[in-house]
Order: C-alpha cells, then sequence, then structure tokens
C-alpha cells in the first residue's frame, strides 16, 4: 500500500491511498469463490454454478463491497502509518476502481493543531472585593417586596413605576400594524417592556381617557417592515393602577418559608444567599478572565469540522428552549459559529493542560459536585451512591470536575490583583 500526504490548508490533509490491484482481485475471487457455493441460478445444481457465470452474476456488486472494505481497513493503516489524528469524519473520492488495475482514492480531513501552551505564568486575574453591607440585605429585602407587591386600581395620573391597562391600535400610513393591537395590556411607566415614545405617550394620562400619538421605531429594530419607520397609535386608558407593598412582617417571613415568621431569620437566609450568588458568579467571572487571557496567549487554528458539529449541538440547544421542532425554523446555523469556535479552542487548550499538567480526576471532588446539583434533595447521600453506579450520568459530571481542576491549577499559575466594588454593583455588572 502506497501512502502520500499533502496539506491543503493549516489543517486540512489530503491523503492519497493505492492498493495494489492483486489485493483487489484476491479478496474478490475469494469472495466470489463463497458465493458460488451457495448461489442458486436457474438451470443449475446449488454449488455447481460455473466460476464465470457467478462471476458475470455477482462480480460488480462484489467488487463494490471489496472495495468499499478495503478502503475502510486502508484508512485506517494509511492514518497509523503516517500517525496522523483525523479532527471528524473524512470526504473520501476513489481515484481509480477499474479492474485490473491498483485501487486508489483521495481522503481529505482537518487534523487537530500542535501547540504547547504559552503564557499561562502572565494571566492577571481581578478579584472582585465586595462587602455585603445591611444596607445590601435592606435593598434585597426591598426587592423581594416588590416581587410580592400586589397592582391595585388607583383614581391618579399615570407616572413613572405605575401600571396602565390600555387598549390600542398602530398604523402606518393608515394600514394596521401585524401584532399592533391589544385590549386591556398592563403597561409599566418607566419598565422599558414598549418603545420610548409610545412609554412617554402614556405618562400623565388618567382612566377612560383617550389619545392618540406617534411612535418612532429605531432602525434596528427586529421586525424589518417597522425598522426606522413613524406608526400612528390611538389608545385609550382602562386603568392606572399602583403597586402596594407588603409589610416585611412575620406573614412576609413565612412567605419565604421561614416557619416561626422571624424577621431577623429572614434576614440571615437572605444574606446566606446573597453571599452564594457572589461567590457563584465571582467563580464565573475569575473562570472566565482566566480563559479569555488563555486564549490571548495561544491563538490556534481551530478544525472547522468540530467547530460545525458544535454549532449543530448549540443550534439544538437552543430549538429546546424555544420550543422548535421543525429545523426550518431554527434560529441560523451562523449565529452560533463564533460561540462555537470559541467552545473549540477552549476544548482543545483544556485537553492540552490536563495532559501536560498530569491532572487527572479527584473522586472525592466528583462526589463533591454531585452534593452541590443533588443539595436540598431528601436523602442525598443515598441518591449520590446511586448515581455514582451509573458510569452514563458519571460521564457527563466528569467534565465539569476536571475543569474546575483546570481552572484551579491555571488560577495558581497566574497572579492577581484585588477590586473593590459595591454587591450590587457588581451584581448588576455584565
Amino acid at each position: 500500500m502506497l501512502v502520500s500526504v499533502e496539506a491543503s490548508g493549516a489543517l486540512e490533509r489530503r491523503m492519497r491511498v493505492e492498493v495494489p490491484a492483486q489485493q483487489i482481485d484476491s479478496k474478490v475471487a475469494e469472495r466470489l469463490k463463497r458465493v458460488g457455493k451457495t448461489a442458486r441460478l436457474e438451470g443449475f445444481r446449488p454449488g455447481k454454478v460455473p466460476a464465470k457465470v457467478i462471476a458475470k452474476r455477482y462480480g460488480p456488486q462484489v467488487r463494490q463491497e471489496v472495495i468499499s472494505e478495503v478502503m475502510q481497513s486502508s484508512y485506517a493503516e494509511a492514518l497509523q502509518k503516517e500517525n496522523l489524528t483525523p479532527a471528524g469524519n473524512p470526504s473520501i473520492e476513489p481515484d481509480q476502481m477499474d479492474a485490473g488495475q491498483d485501487f486508489s482514492y483521495v481522503a481529505t480531513f482537518e487534523v487537530f493543531p500542535e501547540f504547547s501552551l504559552q503564557g499561562l505564568d502572565k494571566i492577571v486575574i481581578e478579584v472582585p472585593d465586595v462587602n455585603i453591607s445591611d444596607a445590601d440585605v435592606d435593598q434585597m429585602l426591598a426587592s423581594l417586596r416588590e416581587q410580592r407587591g400586589e397592582w391595585k386600581t388607583a383614581d391618579k395620573v399615570a407616572g413613572e413605576g405605575d401600571q396602565v391597562l390600555v387598549d390600542f391600535d398602530g398604523k402606518i400610513d393608515g394600514e394596521s400594524i401585524e401584532n399592533g393591537q391589544g385590549e386591556n395590556v398592563p403597561v409599566v411607566l418607566g419598565g422599558g417592556q414598549m418603545l420610548p415614545d409610545f412609554d412617554a405617550a402614556l405618562d400623565g394620562t388618567k382612566a377612560g381617557e383617550e389619545k392618540t400619538f406617534d411612535v418612532a421605531y429605531p432602525t434596528d429594530y427586529p421586525a424589518e417592515d417597522l425598522a426606522g419607520k413613524t406608526a400612528q397609535f390611538s389608545a385609550v386608558i382602562k386603568e392606572v393602577q399602583v403597586r402596594e407593598l407588603p409589610e416585611i412582617d412575620e406573614d412576609f417571613a413565612k412567605a419565604f418559608g421561614v416557619e416561626d415568621g422571624s424577621v431577623e431569620t429572614l434576614r440571615a437566609e437572605v444574606e446566606k444567599n446573597m453571599h452564594a450568588e457572589l461567590a457563584t458568579k465571582t467563580r464565573a467571572d475569575i473562570k472566565q478572565q482566566i480563559l479569555d487571557q488563555m486564549i490571548e496567549h495561544n491563538p490556534i487554528d481551530v478544525p472547522q469540522s468540530l467547530v460545525d458539529q458544535e454549532a449543530h449541538t448549540l443550534q439544538q440547544d437552543a430549538m429546546r428552549r424555544l420550543g422548535v421542532t421543525e429545523h426550518a425554523d431554527a434560529p441560523p446555523i451562523d449565529n452560533f459559529l463564533p460561540g462555537a469556535s470559541r467552545r473549540v479552542q477552549v476544548g482543545l487548550l483544556m485537553q492540552e493542560f490536563l495532559s501536560s499538567e498530569n491532572i487527572t480526576l479527584d473522586r472525592s471532588r466528583l462526589e463533591d459536585k454531585m452534593r452541590e446539583l443533588f443539595a436540598g434533595y431528601d436523602g442525598d447521600d443515598e441518591l449520590i451512591q446511586n448515581y455514582l453506579q451509573q458510569p452514563q450520568f458519571v460521564q457527563q459530571i466528569e467534565p465539569m470536575v476536571l475543569e474546575d481542576q483546570a481552572i484551579e491549577a491555571l488560577r495558581a499559575k497566574g497572579s492577581e490583583t484585588s477590586k473593590p466594588i459595591a454587591f450590587k454593583a457588581y451584581m448588576d455588572a455584565q
């Protein structure tokens, strides 16, 4: 078997494989001989069909089967011979298939990039220095009050923060806008749910008032038929409502699961949850910084086949979240390519780091991760042990644990600075 390889791109390889005709012909003859022993053709006794008749009747089919099998086996052998590791399935084009001639084909595929990690000691992590004050807890309790608030009809002029129930009809040049009508639609003034012109037009109105006004759609509005245009709206104000907030008392505490109704216990629980949310966001931010700088110091080419595969996975995830079942209605695959490229790059870099640092799975951390996932379940220890016996589930958790171990090791290689920041400002930051 003759093998030649040429680079047709940064990662793309074209491998030409040539298999001697004798090897193909002998396999074909051997298989036709086996076929002849069982073949049943009219006019001949079983097993007594002449070889020439068998060859004429079954030869083309048998040759195609042999060539297919030889391509598979020789492709694997050629990869091993050339020490190549494909990043995806190859595109194989037969080059020569005529009987009596050496069989040859060209396999085109991508390989994994070869690289060594650089600049890991140059990673600088900005760690937020956040203090959760009593005022922060008060503000969180105020947010919980907002969540439990109820809208009540009020005889007043609508202002920012009030809710208006409105009937409306929108038109452009006298033609109704698709989905531009509504009845008893609740609009919270200043809530950002409507375009600024619509919001401003309702400010200062009262129940029973009728009003017409223009609404300018921004040029980047998602609906292309409306982008950059101005619509005329007519509206009837049905009600003006204000939000009534509950008192922070025993009933309020019980509503959030504090059985004895203690407001102090509620405050302690709220603060505990705030610390947990802060820790989660901090870990995510540090991880993001590490990965961003790891990519910056190690720009590598990534196999497009892996990017396409990852983009397809992201698209499928998006379809499930959106409840889309028809592929024709799926978000365009191009939307997912940048994120897919980054995920593939991160995966390759992390795999190289784990290998170069000899980082292996810490079994105790696997159990800790499962405790984290099953926190709050009754009999969680028994549940964890049960899932640990299920290889399929464990295989899903292992990459998460290995990634955590790698991030910690990368963090140890870099340096850190501290940045004081208020709790709300940090939690609200994107």
